[in-house]
């Protein structure tokens, strides 16, 4: 099985053309909808601190649900608990989806306890939006933007593989925003206003790249060096002798935005960098410094 692929023949099984976003839009009833899960050694380590855990598990979620435009509501959390894990480790995970739920202003409502063999976090996220913004909007003339810095996350992910016993302060801070993300609920004003196209950063810029140009039948042309990069991964990148932009095309987990928008619509006062434009429609392609590029990133069932 590929995952994206996977999704595409369970959309057209279902005869759903709602599906295929970071979140289900309900016109009627102007609300946005969407779940993630968390399961063990794939996304998370048992020896994270469980709080970051639960933090992460919503601000995942709500990630998806700003994307498209929406302000987070309501949402349920279903649990998959293995025998080794004790209560007072659960309860822990609760303080920070608490933590979380009350930084986004949401309530959870309810969720659901299973027995597993390893440890998952299921949450399911309601949103109210007044305008979808979707991944097929973009247009021929569009700057293609980003929020934040990138790569930051995966670099987190790869000092934490190190287990080292001692961090710098820069490594710290990496490690910190791999283990709790937070989701920009800064822009969603903004996106519902002046976007054209919009999806958060999970996977890796590369990928979300393509399902833009792919959804919306246009080329997108990107220039690596715009590409957004924090002092602490640049450090990363030169202790551990790695390309910084290679992580922050491919490292995933960002949960920053990527979006477009009209060139006259550019806002200062955001941490948005412009890092290309889309210069044709039909045939999607996205090209990097004038070279197609290589569609990197985390996937599931990839090999």
């Amino acid at each position: 099985m590929r995952e994206f692929e996977l999704i595409d023949k369970i959309k057209k099984l279902l005869n759903q053309d709602i599906i295929g976003d970071d979140t289900a839009f309900l016109e009627k009833e102007k609300l946005n909808i969407t779940c993630d899960v968390m399961i063990e050694d794939i996304h998370f380590r048992i020896s994270y601190p469980p709080e970051t855990i639960g933090f992460k598990a919503i601000s995942v979620n709500v990630s998806d649900i700003v994307a498209n435009g929406g302000q987070p509501l309501y949402g349920l959390v279903s649990l998959m608990i293995p025998e080794y894990i004790e209560e007072p480790y659960i309860l822990r995970v609760y303080e920070g989806i608490k933590s979380a739920s009350e930084f986004y202003n949401l309530s959870i409502v309810g969720g659901n306890i299973s027995k597993a063999q390893k440890l998952g976090i299921d949450v399911f996220l309601i949103g109210k939006v007044d305008r979808f913004v979707s991944r097929k909007g973009a247009k021929v003339g569009d700057d293609v933007l980003v929020s934040g810095t990138l790569g930051d996350s995966n670099a987190g992910f790869r000092l934490l593989e190190q287990k080292k016993k001692n961090y710098t302060p820069y490594e710290l801070k990496l490690i910190e925003r791999h283990l709790r993300p937070t989701a920009r609920i800064d822009y969603i004003n903004y996106i519902r206003k002046y976007v054209n196209a919009s999806m958060d950063i999970s996977d890796g810029l590369s990928s979300e790249l393509w399902h833009i140009a792919t959804n919306s039948n246009v080329v997108i042309e990107v220039y690596k060096d715009k590409i957004p990069l924090s002092n602490e991964l640049k450090l990363f990148a030169k202790d551990n002798e790695l390309d910084p932009y290679e992580i922050a095309l491919s490292g995933g987990e960002e949960y920053q935005l990527l979006f477009s928008q009209k060139p006259k619509n550019f806002n200062p006062f955001l941490d948005n960098t412009v890092i290309g434009k889309v210069v044709d429609e039909g045939k999607p392609l996205v090209l990097l410094d004038g070279k197609a590029l290589e569609r990197k990133g985390f996937e599931h069932f990839s090999k």
